[in-house]
């Protein structure tokens, strides 16, 4: 079962930070079809957050048709966002070993966030000069 952690000074909604860990883990495998979420309660005691929070996120995982209510039993896996394909496997080994490296060279965890940010969002060899849109 998937354990939610909510980092209060991110300036993302709590609500959208259990969506976007919810799709994480179901993009990593970690959550699979069938898969019960935690009830609203188990969260709501395990983060002392507002119950309304995490029925919003979890009406938001719905309308995408990624989980589904079921009065009294709980909220389920409908489907995942990860294909498990076997190339997967491979490129989590080299991230790893990558990231073993940029903590080696003294990379903290924001610096190396930083820096796999940059080169995803295509911004690694020149800043952004706003020009996005």
């Amino acid at each position: 079962m998937i354990e939610y952690r909510i980092d209060r000074r991110s300036g993302v909604a709590t609500y959208l930070q259990i969506v976007q860990q919810t799709k994480q883990a179901l993009r990593l495998g970690l959550l699979e079809t069938g898969d019960r979420l935690p009830t609203a309660r188990e969260v709501v005691e395990a983060l002392a957050i507002n119950p309304n929070t995490v029925l919003k996120a979890y009406r938001e995982l719905e309308r995408e048709g990624l989980v589904e209510g079921r009065r009294g039993l709980g909220t389920f896996v409908r489907r995942t966002l990860g294909e498990g394909r076997a190339a997967d496997a491979a490129l989590r080994t080299e991230l790893a070993q990558w990231l073993a490296r940029a903590r080696q060279a003294g990379l903290e965890q924001d610096d190396i966030t930083a820096l796999f940010t940059s080169v995803l969002s295509g911004s690694d060899s020149e800043p952004n000069r706003g020009d996005e849109g």
